[in-house]
């Protein structure tokens, strides 16, 4: 409907206005904001694909996400911020994911992360894993099964090429998550995990 097009189409852009207005490192790191989380409920409501799983949809997550928006932080920043000595000295430069088509039921995922550390550089984290779903076309299952590490700009010197440690997670270690993808459109996806976190991407 129209209606819901002008709607969405204003949500959106206060969205983006609030998000900017904390800025990257603020916004992602654990600290929930209710005025935000309360537009993207109403985003929720509105969704244009209420099942973004559905073949038809694919096509739409496929490609690399920014991640602008995290309630209760990320993996990486909360891990950041239970460590306050630490917390002026690491600086997260671009948080993304991407999604690739890997079969009928299941999209190759990475989800990456720039920092900068005080003294040590500037470093590539990333973790790789798949998405996978049954008949509900919402909800997937995610699991990792490899880890990187990697120095991009050791020390502050672009000059430097350190290599990428790799670390393969076993099978049996691997552990599953629920993952909802709450709203998707051509511009925004949102996501939700096991524990409501809220996460908010922006296409790049």
């Amino acid at each position: 409907m129209v209606s819901d097009e002008v709607t969405r189409y204003t949500l959106k852009v206060e969205l983006f206005q609030h998000i900017e207005k904390l800025g990257l490192q603020q916004s992602l790191f654990p600290a929930s904001n209710e005025f935000i989380d309360k537009i993207v409920r109403q985003l929720e409501d509105i969704t244009p694909t209420p099942h973004p799983l559905q073949s038809d949809y694919l096509p739409l997550l496929f490609g690399s996400w920014q991640l602008v928006y995290a309630s209760r932080g990320t993996v990486v920043t909360r891990q950041i911020a239970s460590i306050p000595d630490l917390w002026g000295g690491i600086k997260i430069k671009r948080v993304w994911q991407t999604l690739v088509a890997d079969s009928t039921r299941k999209i190759s995922a990475s989800n990456s992360a720039d920092l900068e550390l005080s003294f040590l550089g500037e470093w590539r984290l990333q973790a790789n894993g798949h998405w996978k779903w049954g008949t509900n076309k919402k909800t997937s299952t995610v699991y990792f099964n490899s880890f990187s590490i990697q120095a991009t700009k050791p020390f502050g010197l672009s000059t430097w090429n350190f290599p990428e440690l790799k670390i393969p997670v076993l099978e049996f270690l691997q552990k599953e998550a629920f993952w909802v993808t709450s709203y998707l459109d051509q511009e925004i996806r949102v996501g939700r995990g096991a524990s409501d976190n809220l996460f908010v991407f922006r296409r790049e």
